[in-house]
């Protein structure tokens, strides 16, 4: 196989775990994807409506071979409850992203403007620069930050994805479902 064949075969996949709320169990499991060589594009852990358990969703670009192998070997850690990837069709996405851009006040009307189109927000505004603050999925910020650059982006700062499954499913400790 040609390494473009093999490069194609790769994609990002979404991975939802729940697992104790412990210390360590963030490193136990980023561990586990950097031994293995895997890159992570996004990790999010947060609280869940348990205080014993978080939620983490990590998003790495793995083959479809390498991605049913990676959720076998992460549902082996004792932390971990439990842990599924979660199929595009079938799951909510958001990230949160934070820009600042530093321009004239004069510009500040057209950037709200933009900003309204997005249905994001501006959060802060001072004389010479604004922050801009938007919720979407990945292709939804991705292309505010393109119309953004214009305007002469100062910093930005991306949650990275969170996500729930769509419907009765859920990650429930074995007690609950």
């Amino acid at each position: 196989m040609e390494r473009t064949e093999e490069a194609q075969n790769y994609s990002l996949h979404t991975i939802s775990l729940l697992v104790q709320n412990l210390p360590g169990v963030l490193h136990r499991i980023a561990g586990l994807f950097s031994r293995r060589g895997y890159n992570i594009a996004s990790l999010t852990v947060g609280p869940t409506e348990r205080p014993e358990y978080s939620r983490m969703t990590i998003v790495v670009r793995l083959s479809s071979m390498t991605v049913d192998q990676v959720v076998r070997q992460v549902q082996k850690l004792v932390p971990v409850v439990e842990v599924r990837e979660l199929k595009p069709q079938d799951l909510v996405e958001r990230e949160l992203m934070l820009v600042k851009i530093k321009t004239p006040e004069a510009n500040h009307s057209e950037l709200r403007a933009l900003a309204e189109t997005y249905e994001a927000s501006i959060v802060d505004v001072s004389p010479d620069a604004l922050i801009v603050e938007a919720t979407g999925n990945a292709g939804k910020l991705d292309a505010l930050e393109d119309r953004l650059k214009a305007y002469g982006i100062q910093e930005i700062c991306r949650s990275g994805r969170i996500a729930l499954e769509r419907g009765f499913k859920t990650l429930a400790p074995p007690n609950l479902k």
